[in-house]
């Protein structure tokens, strides 16, 4: 119960100093674009985080996010320096396009026909 309760801290701690550095630190890369945080899942042993991107307006869904993972050591460069005091190790960062919002888009389109 204490890992869970564990993990689930670090997950919301990332997840809230990546869009800190999403909407502040890299506010020059991305202007026009607002990018969500919406999900951490990270590993028990802390070494790999999942990070789940909503983004609004997103015209190349695939090429943004594998721009995105080009650049990933930079951003993890830049958690870094926020969580260094809590954390020796950044975990490793992988990121996916969160695409709920725009499925459930689709699915209120669909019932209103």
């Amino acid at each position: 119960m204490q890992l869970n309760n564990r993990v689930s801290k670090v997950s919301r701690l990332i997840q809230k100093e990546l869009s800190n550095v999403f909407n502040i630190d890299l506010t020059n890369q991305f202007s026009g674009i607002i990018i969500s945080v919406t999900t951490v899942r990270i590993t028990p042993d802390f070494s790999e985080a999942r990070v789940f991107l909503s983004v609004f307006p997103l015209e190349k869904p695939n090429e943004f996010i594998r721009g995105i993972n080009n650049n990933k050591q930079f951003i993890r460069g830049k958690l870094g320096s926020r969580i260094k005091n809590q954390f020796r190790k950044v975990p490793k960062l992988i990121f996916f396009l969160d695409d709920s919002a725009e499925f459930s888009n689709e699915i209120e389109e669909l019932i209103k026909k």
